[in-house]
Parts: structure tokens; sequence; C-alpha cells
């Protein structure tokens, strides 16, 4: 294993030393790209800047100095029993004694990176790269528990060589989140040596991050006679970003690209480019959200807002958020009430009149928890461990979801001591007239559960109209591993008047065959639709032979391929965008080139499990063994890895050991798969199998005993079972499994054809 790993490294040109040519220091960017220098906007706008100046935008991002530097670095130690860390000042720098690559070592602390509920501090190393420690200062006050160092991996070590350790690849500010804390920051990574030129046009997030570049607003306002009106457009004003005349949908969009969790398109982003054209948003997948479409994972608020009724009625981010400051225009329930009262604003005419904040509506006493808007509505999650984010679904409780999906409630956030069905009642006694609706929860979770409705539901939810487009983009997703019957309801993705279904329902196609969808691909690679749509269909259909297209097309075509496959790798500093750029091109059937990428993704996390089992499938497939085992052996001998993912590396290893004739070391391989991964009837099929090859009869029989008592139902197994004891003459109890599969599996061809021809063999 250490042997492919650093055969690994010196391929791909990424051992530590190396990374300091070819780079540079994050900087200014010395092109201004039409933006202003930022102290501009302050001449003019003068109670704008000061509201901004305590902003989180402004904390974002900045040089450790004496104003900056929350933290205690008084010679202060930290040791959680897992990491250590010496905090203190030398020649007027901050620093810190901490546990680098090559063991303690004094490093100096460059920037600082946020403000509160903590404050992070960044490394300068080579490069080009800044790296997070994983150690922050808990900025709350001393009251709430603040005022003190803390891991953000409360009790977890990681070793020097885990891409979790501080200086590895997860905590690698250039690529993990430098782009939402500066403006207009382009990364400027070189994939072949793994190095960083970053730049930025202001460190932090300042003004020309939300407005856009603002040199031609600036050089118009100094051209501005000094009496004039205050009657311009944003035209006159050559402002890109005018908050004032946007449409709702346009507000979010702006704010989203950094209040959500997505896939950048391309290194760079300016706050004038529609949201889908730099960035593809997450959807609501297993670990990042509920199957109701709750907050799990760190996600962020535009994912969960645009499912909200709040977002379909048109309400947007600075109907709440103060543009400037970034805090609530009112604090409380009075934050709701602004619409949520007995005389609505007529922007809203659907809006119930009524008075919200009463007994009569919230059932708790007035000025408890449980009478806070907030609490029931916008349920909330606490990440980075000391920082809570509610949801921004703004959704009705519902104990009833939590009873048939499993996902939370906000009742049962409160009143942990009672159960989901005591909450049901209780609401259904509060609102006995109240009807609850269908929820796309259902059919999410029947894909998640594996259940036989599971395709059913998301073919219907993909044509829903009546569903949030994320929830419908969930669905098209899913819908791809379903194999060629999902083609019919993803067209009808491809045809949805939403970008965000299109693109998924697109994408989903490279999982399948794209024959026979060339064209509705490719009506999608038009200009006028968002980069996004345009990315997902153009990976759909790598690989497919586009010849007999007019000469213009095919220029087309060849300059979008061109600038996708540049876009790809600039974006390929992290393990899962360097995976993504692999995928492409095996899909694309440039082998070779596919296997470099998986091997690179590998070499930035050894423990990056998709990109293992991909290089060995496609190795394998291309009759490369001896590299397929190597890839899975690393990875099934690797302890960091998660046991689930292990046992299957360990699976697929013994699979193609079988493939080399090396049934020994095969059944091994079984024998750890199996006891890693139980929840695999596939591994006890197999590894029957093999036995059988083996004459080793009564040890397959005892494997199928094993397995079949954890997935009594399985069909592979049953099938095993039947045929391990057909091939030893044990007929009559072969037939009493072939008629156990009957009567799971009663239309089955082999089930009735093996019954009859059991029973005749054994009258």
């Amino acid at each position: 294993m250490k042997l492919l790993e650093t055969c690994l490294a010196a391929l791909l040109g990424l051992s530590f030393a190396s990374l300091a040519q070819g780079s540079e220091s994050p900087s200014q960017s010395s092109e201004s790209s039409g933006y202003a220098p930022a102290e501009s906007c302050a001449q003019c706008h003068q109670s704008e800047q000061e509201n901004w100046r305590h902003s989180d935008h402004a904390w974002a991002m900045k040089p450790a100095k004496n104003l900056s530097v929350l933290g205690d670095f008084d010679n202060t130690a930290f040791d959680d029993g897992a990491v250590k860390a010496r905090f203190f000042q030398k020649d007027e720098r901050f620093w810190v004694n901490i546990e680098g690559r090559d063991g303690f070592e004094d490093f100096a602390i460059t920037y600082t990176f946020g403000h509160y509920p903590l404050q992070q501090y960044l490394v300068e190393m080579p490069g080009g790269r800044l790296q997070a420690l994983t150690i922050a200062w808990d900025n709350r006050p001393e009251a709430e528990g603040g005022q003190r160092w803390f891991s953000l991996y409360p009790g977890q070590s990681f070793a020097p060589d885990d891409p979790l350790h501080w200086t590895g690849r997860y905590q690698n500010w250039n690529a993990m989140c430098a782009d939402c804390h500066s403006t207009f920051l382009t990364m400027n990574y070189e994939p072949d040596s793994d190095t960083f030129a970053t730049t930025w046009q202001e460190q932090n997030v300042g003004c020309q991050g939300c407005h856009g570049p603002g040199q031609q607003h600036v050089q118009w306002a100094k051209a501005l006679p000094s009496e004039s009106d205050d009657s311009f457009s944003a035209s006159d004003m050559k402002l890109l970003v005018d908050f004032r005349s946007m449409e709702s949908r346009d507000v979010i969009e702006t704010c989203a690209y950094c209040h959500s969790r997505r896939q950048p398109l391309k290194d760079g982003q300016h706050a004038q480019e529609p949201y889908l054209d730099k960035a593809l948003p997450a959807t609501l997948r297993p670990e990042l959200y509920h199957p109701d479409g709750q907050i799990q994972g760190e996600v962020y608020v535009y994912g969960s807002f645009i499912q909200s009724k709040m977002n379909a009625a048109g309400v947007n981010c600075l109907d709440c958020h103060d543009p400037h400051t970034g805090k609530r225009l009112v604090e409380g329930n009075g934050l709701c009430l602004q619409c949520h009262n007995e005389a609505p604003s007529e922007r809203f005419p659907r809006l119930q009149p009524k008075n919200y904040d009463t007994p009569e509506h919230h059932h708790h006493p007035a000025g408890s928890p449980g009478a806070q808007c907030v609490n029931c509505h916008m349920p909330e999650e606490t990440y980075m461990v000391v920082d809570p984010r509610r949801d921004h679904s703004f959704r009705i409780p519902r104990p009833d979801l939590t009873l048939s999906t499993g996902a939370p409630n906000a009742c049962n956030d409160c009143h942990q001591d009672k159960d989901a069905l005591w909450a049901l009642e209780t609401v259904e006694n509060w609102y006995p007239d109240s009807k609850l609706s269908d929820h796309f929860a259902s059919d999410l979770s029947a894909f998640r559960r594996a259940e036989q409705s599971a395709f059913g539901r998301l073919a219907g939810l993909v044509r829903d109209r009546s569903a949030p487009a994320i929830a419908r983009a969930t669905a098209a997703e899913h819908l791809g591993s379903f194999g060629p019957q999902a083609v019919s309801p993803l067209r009808s993705g491809l045809l949805a008047k939403e970008p965000l279904v299109r693109a998924y329902a697109a994408g989903a196609f490279a999982q399948l065959s794209p024959e026979g969808n060339e064209s509705f691909l490719l009506k999608l690679l038009d200009q006028a639709q968002p980069r996004a749509v345009r990315d997902q269909a153009w990976r759909a259909l790598a690989g497919v032979d586009l010849e007999g297209r007019s000469e213009i097309e095919q220029q087309e075509i060849t300059a979008f391929q061109a600038d996708y496959e540049n876009r790809l790798a600039s974006l390929a500093a992290l393990p899962g965008s360097r995976f993504h750029y692999a995928t492409y091109l095996h899909q694309a059937g440039r082998y070779a080139e596919a296997s470099k990428q998986y091997q690179q993704a590998l070499a930035l996390d050894p423990t990056f499990t998709p990109a293992r089992v991909n290089l060995a499938t496609m190795a394998s497939e291309q009759g490369d063994l001896p590299l397929a085992v190597e890839t899975l052996k690393a990875g099934a001998d690797r302890p960091e890895i998660p046991d689930t993912d292990r046992g299957h590396l360990a699976y697929l290893l013994a699979l193609v050991l079988v493939e080399q004739g090396n049934s020994s070391a095969a059944l091994r391989r079984f024998e750890q798969a199996a006891d890693l991964n139980p929840d695999n009837p596939r591994i006890g099929y197999n590894h029957a199998l093999v036995l059988g090859q083996e004459k080793r009869w009564q040890d397959a029989e005892n494997v199928l005993a094993k397995s079949l008592k954890q997935h009594p139902d399985d069909y592979g197994l049953l099938q095993a079972a039947i045929y391990i004891l057909i091939e030893q003459g044990q007929l009559e109890k072969a037939l009493g499994y072939a008629r156990r599969m009957q009567s799971l599996y009663p239309s089955d061809n082999y089930a009735n054809s093996v019954v009859r021809d059991l029973e005749l063999r054994t009258q």
C-alpha cells in the first residue's frame, strides 16, 4: 500500500517540497477586471460603509493584526487529549506551535477568517496555499461558554498525511472556502503541479462583492455635475447590480453563490452573473438534507429557502436582512409579523390576515421559547461546534413525516422526552381543521429506503409541477440509477420550465446510454441555456459520436468542449472536483487521461473511495488487472477508510482476484468484506459460488446460511443456495429453498421452472 502511494506521488509530482515551485502567495490581483479600488465607495456611501464595517462580510478575511486577531495568543496552551498547540506572539506577529508535516513547528498566522461566533486562522504554506487551523477561537461571551480555544473535530486527531489534518487538502483555503470570503477571487490552480497563484480584487467581501465591478460607476459619479437630482436609472449610473430594481428571484440568486452548497462551474465569479452560469446547487441528497428537505449537512441557506412558500410568494433575502450589516431587520417575532399580521402587505395577497403572535396560534406561554416563530418554523442545526444556523424552508412542523420517513420535526426537537406520535396527536388536537398536504418527502424516502415503489414515486415527482424545483431535480438525479426505464421521466425533466430540473435530468443521462436521446440533449447546448444545463448535457453526451452535424454545429460543439474541459481542469483542486474531471474523461472513453486524474484524486485523498472504485473498475474493464488489484488493495488495507467502504473495496478486490485466477487470495478478501460490510448480500452470494468452484461445499453452505439469516428474502442468495445444493445432490433441501423463492417471487420464471424440475426429480 505504501509503495503504491509513493509511486503515485512520484508519478504526479505532488511531493510537499515541490509545491513551492511555480506558485505565488495569495495577493491582490494586478488586473482591475473592471473593479474600482476598495476605498472608492466610502467617498459617497459613508453610512453604508459604516454599517458594513462591522459586518460578517467585512470580517470575512483580514490580515492577522492586533485589531483583527480576537483569540488569546498570550502563550496559551491548548490540549483536548487529541490535539495540542500553543498560541503566542513574537516579533509583533502571531504564531502557533503545532504538529505540521514534519513534527511540531512554529507557524506564523497570516490571516484571520471570520469573527463570530468563531474565528479561524490561516497559515501560509508552499505551493501558494493557505491552510486553516482546525483549532479555532470561540468568540461568544464567556457566559455562553465562549472566549476559549476549541477543536473543530472534538476528540479527534489526524495524522499529518490525512487530508483532514490542518495541513491537508480539506483544510485548504484556496479551494474550500476562499471564493466566498473575498471579492472576485480566482484560484489560478495549476492541476499538473498542484499549485496555486490565487488572487482577489478585495481581500474580504466588499461592496463590489455584491454590487459587481464598480469602476464605471465610480467614473460616472466623478463626472457628475455638482448640482443634479437623484433620478438616475441603474443604466445611467453604470451599476451592474441594482437591488432596488431587481425581481425577488434575482436578489436571491445574487446572494446564492455564497449562501448555498454548490459545485462551482468556473474559477472566479462576479456578482452580476446569473447563478446557474457560475454554479450548480446541490440537490436534496442524503447526508446534506433529510428526506423532507430539512437541513442536515452544512448546506447554508439557498437550498432550503427555494423549497419554501416564502420563495414561491416572492419574499427575498432583503425582506428580513439588512444588506450592509447582514443583521435581521427586526429581532424576535416582530420580524415575521412584518407580513404575518392582521393587515398583510398588498405585495402578498394570498396571506391570511391573522394575529399569529398569540397562544391561540402557537399554544405556548407568551415569551417562552415555544412562542418564538423561528423555533417551530425554522429549526436549527449547529455546525463547526458552536455555530447554530436555522433552516430557511419555513416549514410547518410535520411529526407525521417523522413517522413515515424518519425526518426530524420541530416539536420533538424541544420535547425530546416525547415521541413523534405524541407530537402528531398534539398538533392534530391543536389544529383539528388543518389538512396535511402530500409531501415529496415520501418520494425521496422511498428511494433512500430502496422501496419497490421508489421508481414510480420519483418518476411522478420529476413531473410534478407543484413541487419545488430542487425536489424535482433531486428526483431526476436519483432516476439515473434505474437504467433504461428512467428515460421517459427524464425526458420530461429535460423539458421542464425550471433550469435546475433540466440540468439534473440531463446529468442523469450520463448514467444511462444517451443513445436515442442525443437530439434532446443537443438542444440543451444552446447558448440561451444556463451554463449549468449546458455542462450537464455535455457530460451526458461525452463519448457519443456526433458526426453528421453541420460544420457550424461541429465548431460550436468543439469550442464548448474545449471551454468545458479547461474549466474542469482549473477547478480540480479538491479530490471531488478532480474525480468529477476523471469521470467525464472516463465517460468520453479517454481512459489514459481518466486514469491519471483518478490517481491524482487519490494522491490528494487516499481515502476517497469513489475514485478508487472507478479507477479499479476502469482498469479491470481495460484488462489491467494488476492496477485494479493494487488500487483496491491499497484501500481495503487502509484503516482510516470507514468499514462499509473498506468492505466494499475488499469485495471488489475479491472479484478481481477471482478474475486473475487467485482464488485463495479472493476467499480471504470475501471474508474481510463480509466482516466489514455485512449489509451487502452480494458478498455472500459470490463468496459461496467461489467456494463451490473449489468444491468446498460445506463452507459454501455455511456462508449462505449466515448471509440468509441476515437477508432471508434475497433472490441471489436463494439462487446460490439452490445451485450449491443441486451440485451436491441435495435435491430435497434445494427444493425447500426453491419453494421459498417461488413464494417470494411468484412470477419469476427461474423460480417456477426450478420448482417444477426439482419436484419431478424428487418424486
